[in-house]
């Protein structure tokens, strides 16, 4: 029996890059990535033309003890300061960032965040798990209280990696089954059974075995709809959804469905009434969903939580990064409150899940963004930056179409003829351009500028980077031409 829009190719079978890598050919093979991969040609001209003596010998420093990876080691500069939207370089050079790892919602070293840490720190540092402490039990009540959830419980963890992993072991424990759907191309993290359930080629790779019973479907993507090229999504009957229902009706025994409701990286949103169906999907098999919200929750979208835009109820969903007030490493799965029901298990377990410190910093962080309504003011700029996002596209050959959701914007860099390996050169090169005029961004599934700046940015902060990235975008556009 075939499935409905038939099947689509297997995303995750792609060609090996070839290796060694070297030069803009190599980077060309590069497979696209969650991030932007250090592969480029231009970070060594970058590094060996921009930094002083110093700043190259601490890089060196750093190569010389830490592993080499793709999308880290070895860096590209280093840092003395970050301070609200921006970051200081060791010889003293402002960069405006609109990256932030996606931790930065209340910018960089916001003071209410440090004041936290500072009391905590002198009134009580750490807490054995054997022992409860305030600031973890009050973080918790404020998250459940908040939660799209319904009535919740939570766990917290010391990252968004974790707190899938949790998240992926409370599903079996209470639908006594293992089995996931989750979507190509998506990230939950680095760790093995994130990557199971992850989409991303880069990470998946050579890891296997992987966990079993971990089926992917593919992404809910309109501009790159594998049933409906066309992307006319009204007329198609959201076939995309109805796959997944194939997916779970064959399979049996899926226990639960893991998704980012939008796709963080490449700012991808699902066609009207995907998360509904989905859901409805869920129930009809017994399986529960489970939104990752780890980059895209707690304001960045202009809904404290990302679902909040689809009419979907999660059973469990993930926060993290932004958590921790962009200074400790947080995160934490709300639930369910009846899914509380193996008493008898460890689902974290971690030495730091309750550590007093990191929970009262994530408490400042979360009244912070419901004393200043950052989700609103996110919602507010959100929507004149990706109005002022569009007519790039008409301006320069390396623009193309824009789109976000509050302060999750996206720009893709035109492809020649649908050539994806030159669009991510030119999106590498108009990288370059903003970082060498003071910009900082993400480059993500090879030919996407992913623009994500703090939630409290001034507008002055924001309209220069964007007058930064037109300018790039210019002479990009100019020598490819």
């Amino acid at each position: 029996m075939t499935p409905p829009g038939g099947f689509p190719d297997d995303p995750g079978e792609r060609p090996e890059p070839s290796s060694p890598l070297s030069g803009d050919t190599a980077f060309e093979r590069a497979e696209k990535a969650e991030g932007d991969v250090n592969l480029s040609p231009r970070r060594a001209a970058f590094v060996a033309a921009g930094h002083d003596q110093a700043t190259r010998d601490w890089l060196a420093r750093d190569e010389a003890v830490f592993f080499r990876q793709s999308l880290s080691t070895p860096c590209l500069d280093v840092l003395a300061g970050a301070h609200g939207s921006w970051l200081t370089n060791l010889g003293g050079r402002r960069i405006l960032d609109f990256h932030g790892n996606s931790v930065h919602h209340l910018g960089h070293g916001h003071p209410a965040v440090i004041r936290a840490i500072r009391r905590q720190m002198d009134e009580l540092p750490f807490c054995p798990r054997r022992y409860a402490n305030a600031p973890a039990v009050e973080l918790a009540e404020r998250l459940c209280a908040l939660s799209p959830c319904g009535p919740s419980k939570a766990l917290f963890a010391p990252g968004g990696t974790t707190a899938v992993g949790m998240a992926l072991k409370l599903a079996r424990a209470a639908t006594g089954r293992f089995k996931t759907v989750s979507m190509w191309d998506s990230f939950h993290g680095a760790s093995l059974d994130a990557i199971s359930v992850g989409g991303e080629a880069l990470f998946r790779k050579g890891a296997g075995p992987l966990l079993p019973g971990a089926v992917h479907v593919p992404p809910a993507d309109p501009g790159r709809c594998l049933f409906r090229p066309d992307g006319d999504c009204a007329s198609c009957g959201l076939r995309c959804a109805a796959y997944i229902d194939y997916v779970m009706a064959h399979e049996g025994d899926v226990g639960a469905l893991v998704a980012e409701p939008v796709r963080a990286t490449t700012v991808v949103l699902p066609p009207p009434g995907y998360w509904k169906a989905v859901r409805g999907i869920c129930d009809r098999h017994g399986a529960l969903l489970i939104f990752d919200e780890t980059a895209v929750g707690l304001g960045r979208t202009g809904r404290l939580f990302a679902c909040e835009h689809f009419e979907a109820r999660p059973d469990m969903v993930v926060l993290g990064k932004a958590l921790g007030g962009g200074i400790m490493p947080l995160a934490a799965l709300l639930a369910r409150a009846d899914l509380d029901v193996v008493p008898d298990k460890a689902l974290g377990h971690y030495t730091h899940e309750k550590n007093p410190v990191a929970c009262a910093a994530g408490h400042a962080a979360l009244q912070v963004i419901l004393d200043q309504d950052l989700p609103g003011r996110a919602a507010v700029l959100g929507r004149r930056l990706r109005n002022d996002l569009e007519p790039m596209g008409g301006r320069h050959t390396a623009a193309g179409p824009a789109r976000g959701l509050g302060l999750a914007l996206a720009l893709e860099v035109a492809c020649p003829d649908e050539d994806a390996a030159a669009g991510a050169v030119m999106a590498d090169r108009v990288l370059y351009e903003c970082l060498a005029r003071g910009v900082s961004f993400k480059v993500s599934g090879g030919n996407v500028l992913t623009l994500t700046p703090p939630l409290t940015i001034t507008d002055e902060d924001a309209d220069l980077a964007l007058s930064v990235l037109d300018a790039a975008l210019a002479a990009a556009s100019d020598r490819n031409a």
